[in-house]
């Protein structure tokens, strides 16, 4: 069964739930700007760009996907922990990418100034690194 990529508007408790165990692990690094978990999840949500994939009905893995004048921006990428390394991460990139392209437009990834493995992730998957 594929990985669904979907915006997540109106999540159900369980999809709040499922975004709540994505990022529970994730490193401190990864959240910022937001001072959390909830307040990054609770952003996602309000604006639009809270991006996730789906499995059986759980969502296994999420994003911010940002459309900007001058290339579409991905940020704060992260898989839940369990699930890590079956290519629900690649799906997410993978349709945002298809997102960007049918917009004309490229895909950026954005990440903390100097982080190693955002560095590695960009060269491995051929975007273009922004800091922030």
């Amino acid at each position: 069964m594929p990985v669904y990529v979907e915006f997540v508007r109106q999540p159900s408790a369980q999809d709040r739930s499922d975004l709540a165990k994505v990022y529970a692990d994730a490193p401190a690094w990864l959240l910022a700007p937001h001072v959390d978990a909830d307040t990054l999840i609770a952003a996602g949500i309000a604006s639009g760009r809270l991006i996730a994939g789906r499995f059986n009905d759980r969502l296994l893995g999420a994003a911010l996907l940002e459309q900007g004048a001058d290339g579409w921006r991905l940020s704060h990428l992260c898989v839940r922990q369990i699930t890590r390394q079956r290519g629900v991460g690649r799906r997410l990139l993978d349709e945002s990418q298809r997102l960007a392209s049918a917009a004309g437009l490229p895909l950026h990834l954005a990440a903390p100034a100097g982080h190693l493995e955002s560095q590695a992730l960009a060269a491995r998957t051929g975007l273009l690194l922004q800091s922030y």
